[in-house]
């Protein structure tokens, strides 16, 4: 049991991966501390209650087709899973209008699509590091429309600023995520199932482990290794905590604000200064039923801008739940607007499919992942253009008494629930090694 300000492991971070990493270490009669910036735990995980009582994810929220850890750690959760509903593709819509999928600019679109994910398995020029994703699409795209869908399904599947982002960097990440037709798919594919009771169950029952020995409302100011095999981490408040091993799950970009002594390699600054958090804004509306099943169903690609992407995330039997994905440059738009133009920006984009019914939700949840002061972005971290530190999986060689974890760090599935588990299943049997022992992973 730690002690105090003490332990033989320090975990900065009490997201997926930091209390993932940290509950195996603790089976194993490790002790460890976890120390989080914000008040709560969950990190990219952040659930929440409606008013009709049904439960809901702002934050990480499917279990992909295949991501076997974060399906046996909602097992474990006494999780109730289901499917996403979906009648297999989503409905595209501009200007107020439906757009066959069957379109020239679809069809285009997809042509663009097939030959990435074709050059993705087999060669990425490397030259394709200093195009940026906006540029490819504006040069090499001829039709408005397949430009309009192109950025869409990028932007939601990445949270990349395509004009920030290399075509290289995009391209290189999409086998170690199953592909595109994954990345994209609902049924079988990156959304296919979700939780009843939430995802927080996960990180409520990691936390529920670790109980005492997690520290919030801890934001991290300095991190010093000396000679004789001891880390010291200390707060903003002043506090000061020692371990011979630290576990970090904070994703580069927002470890800046952090003084290493001594410094960190170059390797490691580099990977600080050239990568930025991903940008998403995410919403959910409440209604007593869905009611659009009825109708067209609740899954759309609005190409109006900003852009979105609409999920119906309704579990059986429960209220109705539209979730709303504005990711990358067009979520900032939404950032000018109050809470209520926001929300009746994108609701009326959906009216003259699904009827006005669809402009009044009982209940409206929303998160603004990019504004938040300690995960600073989602879905993760990303690579610059014209950069090589940020490629996934991001480097993750231990720094002496540092060991590294985080989603982006995964060698399978980065970026995703089960990425952040895989990553911090490995830096804990990267510790347990270190220290003499052995880690399991979740059974």
């Amino acid at each position: 049991m730690a002690r105090g300000n003490r332990a033989q492991v320090i975990v900065i971070g009490a997201g997926l991966s930091g209390l993932t990493a940290a509950a195996e270490l603790n089976r194993q009669g490790i002790d460890v501390i976890v120390l989080e910036a914000s008040s709560k735990v969950g990190g990219r995980v952040n659930s929440a209650t409606t008013s009709l009582g049904s439960h809901l994810d702002l934050g990480g929220q499917w279990i992909g087709h295949g991501h076997h850890r974060i399906t046996a750690l909602v097992n474990k959760a006494k999780g109730t899973t289901f499917q996403t509903f979906t009648r297999g593709l989503p409905t595209l819509a501009r200007d107020g209008r439906t757009v066959s999928l069957f379109s020239p600019s679809v069809i285009l679109a997809m042509i663009y699509l097939a030959f990435l994910e074709l050059v993705s398995r087999i060669y990425v020029p490397q030259g394709w590091i200093t195009v940026t994703v906006d540029k490819a699409i504006e040069t090499l795209v001829p039709l408005e429309m397949a430009r309009q869908f192109l950025r869409l399904l990028v932007a939601v599947s990445s949270t990349a600023e395509l004009g920030l982002t290399s075509v290289y960097s995009f391209a290189t990440a999409i086998p170690r995520s199953g592909g595109l037709l994954t990345m994209l798919g609902t049924r079988g594919g990156a959304q296919d199932t979700l939780v009843v009771e939430s995802m927080g169950i996960t990180t409520s029952m990691l936390a529920s482990e670790l109980s005492q020995n997690i520290f919030t409302d801890m934001p991290i100011t300095s991190i010093s290794q000396n000679q004789s095999d001891n880390v010291m981490v200390r707060t903003a408040s002043g506090r000061e905590f020692h371990a011979r091993k630290v576990i970090i799950t904070v994703p580069p970009p927002m470890l800046q604000k952090i003084t290493f002594d001594p410094p960190l390699p170059v390797e490691r600054t580099a990977l600080q200064k050239n990568t930025r958090m991903g940008v998403v804004y995410k919403a959910i509306a409440v209604f007593e039923k869905p009611f659009w099943r009825d109708g067209l169903g609740g899954e759309f690609l609005i190409l109006d801008d900003p852009a979105c992407g609409v999920f119906d995330t309704s579990s059986p039997g429960g209220p109705g739940h539209l979730c709303f994905l504005v990711a990358g440059t067009p979520a900032r738009q939404l950032d000018m607007l109050d809470a209520n133009t926001r929300r009746e920006s994108l609701l009326s984009r959906l009216a003259p499919h699904l009827g006005h019914r669809v402009l009044q939700p009982v209940d409206w949840h929303e998160k603004a992942w990019h504004s938040d002061e300690y995960c600073g972005g989602g879905y993760l971290a990303y690579a610059t253009v014209g950069t090589t530190e940020g490629l996934l999986p991001m480097p993750h060689k231990p720094t002496n008494n540092l060991h590294w974890a985080g989603t982006e760090t995964a060698e399978e599935h980065p970026g995703y629930l089960e990425g952040a588990i895989q990553s911090g299943e490995r830096a804990a049997c990267e510790v347990a090694r270190a220290l003499g022992g052995e880690v399991h992973s979740i059974k």
